[in-house]
């Protein structure tokens, strides 16, 4: 009913070479190499159709003009053309797409609130016939027209709202504006808006009313107190990114002298150990060489005792076989009970001695030999022990040094990001309350009666239905039962809110979500713009180490996730464009329109052209 569709996205000036991207009437991939303009695409399609801002990149200097070219639902051709940091965009009913110097159609502002009178909103919205679309702004019942914004953000993911933890259906997240998302997805699921409702205040509610003004000016003042600085809002979170930027490049030398030092006094530990066993042994070395060197000199005194004995035998005659030393008879005459025996016992004894005890010292020797070796291996090893642990303590002291240093330069720039972080907060409050009273001033008394916000539970069960049938196609892992709770306009998966997943469980959540909405809007011939811009749709998350996994573990995303996404939306109803890094399967190279950046080399460095993002 109301779909358009993206032609070209063109920067042009003068004295510079066009850059642009043209889109395919069905899917649209643009993949490459990281900093090469991907997702500023994205971001220059959201600012021309009526994003308040657009930070340019370095290589968009020169450019003066930004062209979208969209293609209406009658088929006729529209170029919007919006310089950087303006709000005017220029209507052209033409397809243009290189420098424009002509006059314009028609004029309109980016900037759409209550008192637009010429918006590119209520132009375009009025072209889609959607002008007249009422939905609920707030818990009392007042309702405003239907803005292009509520649209876009449910078509248009960012790379950042694509990891984020604000559920798709909601663009920022803050109370004041959650109450006209939900009433958006309403309309969109099923066709209807919601009736306009009185909602003037009586005498008694603007007493109340003003007395709650006053509160809320207390407050803001109270906040404002609190203030320490002159900066907005921007310049803040540009300061923040500074310092995060920072306290990336100081951390990951901190991490590096951390994970030296720790080595360093690991390596320690297992030295000294090492020299505790040392000093170990060596003392049982030293214990056993004592012992086996007093044995050692018992044998060989042995020994000489039993040479001095055998000598004195020998001198004597005791050991000589023959004629008797005792009555000199020969042997022969003898007498056979004279006891041959009795002359040689003695010799005999003192010869087995001596060998078995030459035997025992022959065993000793080598024993004692060896445990010298030892001791004095030892008694090396030690002293080379000592050394190192020494040069260990040295390169332990310089490492503290180091960390010391290192870590006083962190925390002066955590500091200063808690300081800048409280400064948000304390104006993202301010600006609550402000809007809080705004809408006191503007809305008037609550109701006694709300007009309904329900979408009927058959009208969600469909949409649950092409949600889970979009994960089943993906086959993403641990995702049954996937529906839209619209009580906390959350996305619920395998029994658990898409905020409690890891970011690439949530980026695969989000791009299915978006992609369902659009396909059951479709189907059905109800309002949806007719495209979805996805960036980095399917991040791939690996596990975490066992001994890291953290409270809310993520799965890994398979290519087999990646190729069935890519197969997926080749038959997506409407016109698909996807931003990615990794490289898409063959057949999406063949069938769907795509651009490959390559950051340097060969083929499109980049959006724009010759330069490198």
């Amino acid at each position: 009913m109301t779909e358009l569709q993206l032609t070209h996205l063109t920067y042009a000036g003068s004295n510079v070479v066009s850059a642009q991207i043209v889109f395919g009437p069905e899917l649209t991939v643009i993949y490459g190499t990281s900093d090469t303009g991907k997702s500023f695409i994205v971001k220059s399609i959201e600012y021309m159709l009526g994003g308040a801002d657009l930070t340019m990149v370095p290589e968009a200097a020169g450019y003066s003009q930004i062209l979208l070219g969209l293609l209406m639902p009658d088929g006729t051709p529209l170029t919007l053309l919006r310089a950087p940091e303006s709000n005017s965009i220029y209507l052209y009913k033409a397809d243009l797409r290189d420098l424009v110097v002509r006059t314009p159609d028609a004029t309109v502002t980016a900037v759409h609130n209550a008192r637009s009178r010429n918006s590119l909103s209520i132009n375009l919205m009025r072209t889609l016939g959607l002008d007249e679309i009422l939905i609920r702004k707030n818990e009392a019942g007042g309702t405003r027209p239907l803005a292009l914004s509520d649209l876009v953000h449910l078509s248009l993911v960012t790379e950042n709202r694509m990891v984020g933890e604000v559920p798709p259906v909601l663009r920022s997240g803050t109370a004041a504006t959650r109450t006209a998302e939900l009433s958006v997805m309403r309309f969109l699921l099923t066709g209807e808006g919601d009736p306009a409702v009185d909602t003037g205040p009586n005498a008694g509610q603007r007493r109340v009313h003003k007395g709650q003004i006053q509160l809320l000016d207390q407050l803001v003042i109270d906040l404002s107190s609190k203030l320490t600085t002159q900066e907005n809002d921007r310049k803040l979170r540009d300061r923040l990114i500074r310092i995060r930027g920072a306290l990336d490049e100081q951390s990951a030398p901190l991490r590096r002298v951390n994970n030296s030092h720790r080595e360093a006094v690991d390596a320690r530990m297992n030295t000294a150990r090492e020299l505790a066993t040392l000093d170990e042994r060596l003392t049982e070395v030293s214990d056993l060489l004592g012992r086996f060197r007093l044995l050692e000199a018992q044998y060989r005194s042995d020994l000489e005792r039993l040479a001095m004995v055998n000598e004195a035998g020998s001198i004597l005659g005791y050991f000589k076989v023959g004629t008797c030393v005792f009555c000199g008879a020969h042997r022969e005459h003898q007498q056979p009970g004279h006891g041959v025996e009795e002359t040689t016992q003695l010799h005999a004894a003192v010869e087995a001695e001596a060998a078995k005890t030459s035997a025992l010292l022959g065993d000793l020797l080598p024993t004692i030999a060896d445990l010298d070796g030892e001791q004095n291996q030892l008694a090396n090893r030690r002293v080379e022990a000592q050394s190192n642990i020494g040069e260990w303590d040295q390169m332990i002291a310089e490492l503290e040094g180091g960390i010391a240093d290192l870590r006083s330069d962190v925390e002066a720039l955590m500091e200063e990001r808690s300081i800048v972080e409280r400064q948000l907060d304390l104006l993202e409050r301010i600006a609550e309350l402000d809007d809080k009273r705004s809408r006191l001033v503007g809305e008037g008394a609550v109701t006694s009666t709300r007009p309904t916000h329900h979408i009927a539970t058959r009208t969600l069960s469909d949409f649950d239905s092409i949600l889970q049938q979009t994960l089943n196609a993906w086959q993403v892992p641990a995702v049954d039962h996937a529906e839209y709770d619209q009580y906390y306009a959350e996305i619920r998966a395998g029994g658990r809110k898409r905020a409690e997943r890891g970011k690439g469980m949530r980026s695969v959540l989000h791009s299915a979500f978006t992609t369902a909405l659009a396909r059951f809007c479709m189907d059905r011939d109800l309002h949806h713009l007719g495209f979805v811009v996805l960036d980095s749709p399917v991040v791939t998350y690996r596990d975490p180490e066992p001994d890291e996994i953290p409270d809310h573990e993520d799965f890994e995303l398979t290519s087999t996730v990646v190729d069935r996404f890519y197969k997926d939306m080749l038959s997506f109803p409407g016109q698909a464009i996807v931003i990615e890094n990794g490289d898409p399967p063959v057949k999406v190279l063949s069938e769907a329109t795509t651009y490959h950046f390559t950051g340097t080399g060969g083929g499109r460095a980049g959006f724009f052209p010759t330069s490198v993002h």
